[in-house]
């Protein structure tokens, strides 16, 4: 068939035997019909360390969270910034990846956070009523568990439905005070636990369906 020019990959005549594909990225095609491979589905939490990005490209000094994989053929479905701690889904299922991701599908994420100074009440009302950030207003969050550290700062719970980009910073950025530290311990059902920095474990069928 390759002798003959009737395989094709992304749409280019493939004649060389040996050619090396990624079936989660490359489209074949055979007598003009899209071949769809059987892949086995995977569902991975992990415990993502500060000093990570998220994301499969490699960036010069940049360490990727994809390097604490075993498994290379999954994708991180939603991310973190680089100094946010906590819950990461991975996954090579792209519909159970827009469920996590999509705001339509409203999944809560729920955050441990340390600011720098005390929230008032009329500061974490404000917060929790929504504010307006990009020209649009925050969906309303709650906020809970609010306490003084021993050391210096305040912590808190803080479960929002949203996923902007650095939201929650923001968030409290607007009110005047600032993000010391920044860790998801859940999305939807799927909880961090005590599972340790930097470890991964598959999510239980009971997670995958509450997705």
């Amino acid at each position: 068939m390759l002798e003959m020019g009737r395989i094709f990959i992304n749409g280019e005549k493939i004649t060389k035997p040996g050619t090396l594909i990624d079936p989660l990225k490359d489209v074949v095609e055979i007598n003009g019909k899209k071949i769809i491979p059987e892949t086995k589905k995977i569902y991975l939490a992990m415990n993502k360390p500060a000093g990570y990005v998220t994301t499969r490209a490699h960036f010069a000094g940049e360490k990727s969270v994809m390097s604490l994989l075993s498994i290379k053929n999954v994708y991180p479905a939603g991310r973190l910034d680089k100094d946010t701690e906590g819950l990461l889904i991975f996954t090579n299922d792209g519909e159970f990846a827009n469920k996590i991701t999509h705001p339509r599908f409203e999944h809560d994420k729920e955050y441990i956070v340390h600011i720098d100074l005390p929230l008032t009440r009329e500061k974490e009302s404000r917060i929790q009523n929504g504010i307006i950030l990009d020209n649009k207003k925050t969906a309303p969050c709650v906020i809970k568990d609010i306490k003084k550290e021993p050391v210096s700062g305040f912590s808190l719970h803080i479960i929002i439905a949203e996923g902007r980009k650095r939201q929650i910073k923001r968030m409290f950025d607007y009110v005047g005070c600032s993000v010391i530290y920044l860790k998801r311990i859940r999305i939807g059902k799927i909880r961090l636990g005590n599972l340790k920095s930097g470890q991964v474990r598959s999510l239980t069928e009971e997670e995958i369906n509450s997705i």
